[in-house]
């Protein structure tokens, strides 16, 4: 369930769940990097109804993951098109898709993710860009960044008094 208002974090999961996180955008995201732009292509593939679905691409949109294109005249019809901001949702999309499977999928999984050229089978990993060692819960922490507000450093700090082991 979603907080009745908002908080205005400095958080980045809370960010982006204010931003795209509600079970339709997800999806409506998962389709359009298979390549759905039309209002009606969603629709159809996720059995939406209309005015759940508009609502969701106007939020969408006016979060700039897509931009809004017209591909017919008389009456207008818009396409919606991932921006570079869309696009780089992909790889959060893509650790869902994999925890799902590593977890939710108990008779096995019923969608794979494969190269494109080759069709070979593909497991994401995250990695750090600069070293390329996979990023996992035993070595990396959260540390204030360069525009950490005070709160940020008590909330920290407290939770590095709490959780001395969890510290760099």
């Amino acid at each position: 369930m979603q907080p009745r208002k908002k908080p205005r974090s400095e958080c980045p999961a809370a960010r982006t769940l204010e931003s795209v996180g509600e079970y339709w955008s997800i999806l409506i995201l998962r389709d359009a990097f298979q390549g759905f732009t039309r209002f009606d292509e969603f629709r159809r593939s996720l059995g939406i109804a209309p005015n759940i679905l508009t609502r969701r691409l106007k939020h969408l949109t006016a979060q700039g993951l897509f931009k809004r294109r017209i591909y017919h005249r008389k009456p207008d019809w818009y396409e919606y098109v991932l921006t570079e901001k869309g696009r780089d949702f992909f790889p959060v999309v893509i650790a869902m898709f994999a925890w799902g499977n590593k977890h939710l999928a108990a008779k096995g999984a019923s969608l794979l993710m494969a190269d494109r050229a080759s069709s070979r089978g593909v497991e994401p990993v995250m990695v750090a860009a600069g070293t390329l060692a996979p990023i996992t819960l035993d070595n990396v922490v959260l540390v204030p960044g360069p525009r950490a507000s005070r709160d940020v450093h008590r909330r920290l700090d407290a939770m590095r008094a709490l959780r001395p082991h969890a510290t760099v």
